[in-house]
């Protein structure tokens, strides 16, 4: 099935082939190469440091940045970066590729969505070079990797036991985001608002567009979440322009998504749920119910209305007001 969407074009980004500096090391067009830059030293002597890939392609074209990781232990994106670094031949790469496969790296190693401090990570930009280690973190990204792109792409799962169906979220009402959102496609396409401190916000206020891919679960890797994943990336890319590698678009049309709303339970005790994620509800129908150790007394949790259920909660033990399904509307 051919691509439905025709190329997006961001010329007033738009770069002549040349040499890329990244922390003081310098790429040359057609090449590739690995950058550490360093950010903390450890309490043992060592260093932490931001792990860059660098790909600059021989032609000009815009340079987008891969990240991947900010919270920890959100492992799918750091695979579908490293797939997708896999399939880029720079030799035929137009503009350059910035490719961030662990950012929050402290986090990474401990399984855990937050750093060290147990502050979140994306929540701490644009950053400060004289803050503390997240806002460090978060500047030294901001300088390095987002300054001289002209399109990202950050990749999250689903927080500790919850999952999310692959979606994009980004700013639909701005026609160039919402073209890239549409090529990456996923199922669900969702226009969310931009988080006060988030990676995605302090790239809006440069003018630089983000999407934001949302898919499986905290902690492990899901296959399908990622395949979706790399094809959306090499979509997007081959939409702008930047790689000739085609990946079909889905079968059906992307469904837009407007709002969205969790169904938290009522009471506590033992949820069993009735949906997966991808279903479609409508108004009224059980996706639930909760009941305690005996199994009585259940409680049925019912859908709000008409939608989609794009994210669900994977721990059955539940206290009143935790999120169990979120709900998707067009």
């Amino acid at each position: 099935m051919p691509n439905r969407v025709g190329p997006v074009t961001l010329s007033r980004f738009e770069r002549d082939n040349r040499t890329i500096v990244v922390g003081g090391q310098p790429v040359a067009p057609g090449r590739r190469k690995a950058i550490e830059l360093e950010f903390a030293r450890l309490p043992t002597g060592g260093r932490a440091a931001l792990p860059i890939v660098v790909l600059n392609g021989r032609k000009p074209g815009p340079e987008v940045w891969l990240s991947a990781a900010i919270h920890g232990d959100e492992l799918n994106g750091t695979a579908i970066v490293r797939e997708v670094m896999r399939r880029i031949d720079t030799r035929q790469l137009r503009g350059a590729i910035l490719a961030v496969p662990i950012v929050n790296v402290l986090g990474f190693m401990n399984g855990s969505r937050y750093l060290p401090d147990r502050r979140d990570l994306n929540r701490m930009f644009p950053g400060s070079k004289r803050g503390s280690l997240g806002a460090r973190l978060a500047r030294l990204l901001m300088d390095e990797v987002v300054a001289p792109c002209s399109v990202g792409i950050d990749l999250h799962t689903g927080t500790n036991h919850r999952t999310n169906v692959p979606q994009i979220r980004a700013d639909l009402d701005d026609p160039a985001t919402r073209k890239m959102a549409f090529a990456f496609g996923t199922r669900f396409v969702v226009h969310a608002k931009v988080r006060d401190g988030s990676l995605r916000q302090a790239a809006a206020e440069r003018g630089i567009p983000v999407l934001v891919y949302e898919g499986g679960e905290a902690h492990r890797f899901d296959a399908d979440a990622v395949q979706a994943g790399v094809d959306g990336v090499l979509r997007t890319l081959n939409a702008l322009d930047m790689i000739d590698v085609d990946v079909d678009l889905p079968g059906q049309e992307p469904i837009e998504v407007r709002k969205l709303q969790w169904v938290r339970a009522r009471r506590g005790g033992i949820a069993t749920m009735q949906v997966s994620i991808g279903d479609p509800v409508a108004r009224g129908d059980p996706i639930g119910d909760i009941s305690d150790a005996t199994a009585s007394r259940a409680s049925v949790v019912r859908a709000p209305a008409d939608g989609w259920v794009v994210g669900l909660s994977l721990n059955p033990l539940v206290n009143p007001g935790d999120a169990l399904a979120n709900i998707a509307f067009g």
